[in-house]
């Protein structure tokens, strides 16, 4: 699961946002889907210079995470290295362009589960949530001085 910064949280709620307010989606599209949508916000490219760069190899996002080399120097891995270093993991990468990740889905009523992943209110769901998850793991790992808890609790 994805390392948890106030960056990548924000960076998942702006993708949710653009996209729910009518950002270019489209699922086969390598710039403009799951993926591609949240590569925008983490690397301030647009969606057709993403799709360029993914056009130079062979693959949707699943293949292309499958061959990534962290030291190959292809436009293509230098975005996925830009996603890593935001927080995210190959497998986080995989299960964005499926909207999988089990962690993610628990968080919704069994009924709500079965999210489809080229659905565009289905991403905007699931980037929501998993922003969500992200905030409360960040948040669990705050730990406040103990004078400053004692403050708290006199007031």
């Amino acid at each position: 699961m994805a390392r948890p910064t106030p960056e990548l949280i924000d960076a998942l709620r702006r993708t949710a946002r653009n996209v729910a307010e009518g950002a270019p989606y489209q699922w086969g599209h390598m710039g403009s889907c799951n993926c591609g949508n949240l590569a925008q916000e983490l690397t301030r490219m647009t969606k057709d210079q993403i799709h360029q760069y993914a056009m130079q190899r062979y693959g949707d996002w699943n293949e292309q995470v499958a061959d990534y080399c962290d030291t190959s120097q292809l436009p293509f891995d230098i975005i996925i290295n830009q996603m890593l270093q935001a927080g995210l993991s190959l497998e986080d990468l995989k299960h964005l362009e499926k909207l999988d990740d089990r962690d993610v889905l628990h968080r919704f009523p069994i009924e709500q589960r079965f999210l489809k992943h080229n659905r565009r209110d289905d991403v905007v769901t699931y980037l929501h949530e998993w922003a969500n998850l992200l905030e409360e793991r960040l948040l669990a790992r705050i730990k406040l001085p103990a004078d400053l808890l004692e403050i708290r609790e006199l007031v």
